[in-house]
């Protein structure tokens, strides 16, 4: 079992930059497929990037691609969302989530374990 605890969060201007990190700790991190999500109000939640257990491969939704950056340093057990170009319309509740799995994840259901989430504002 692993524990996600996100922070980073909080209120910029559109345009803005924003750095979200997903701190673990339980089982070992490396063993985790990592993923961001977030939501709306009235919104489903949604895919934003994931990144594989060793750091090598990532994906990203077509919405934050090339704006959004994820990396995972596994010595220090976090997991790190850059976010640039930032948009009002990625105002969310972004939540970082861990799967024991070797490939990438991009579906909610396919997380087993998930964080309580940070808030990000984006004013126009």
């Amino acid at each position: 079992q692993v524990q996600l605890v996100e922070s980073g969060g909080g209120l910029v201007q559109a345009g803005d930059s924003l750095s979200l990190s997903c701190a673990a700790s339980g089982q070992t991190f490396s063993s985790y497929a990592i993923g961001w999500f977030r939501q709306a109000p009235g919104k489903e939640r949604e895919f934003v990037a994931a990144i594989s257990r060793s750091g090598d491969r990532t994906f990203y939704a077509d919405s934050v691609k090339g704006r959004f950056a994820i990396s995972r340093d596994n010595a220090k057990n976090t997991v790190y969302l850059e976010m640039n170009s930032l948009k009002p319309e990625d105002t969310a509740v972004y939540y970082c989530a861990a799967d024991p799995s070797s490939g990438l994840r991009v579906k909610k259901d396919e997380y087993r374990y998930w964080g309580q989430g940070t808030q990000v504002t984006v004013s126009s």
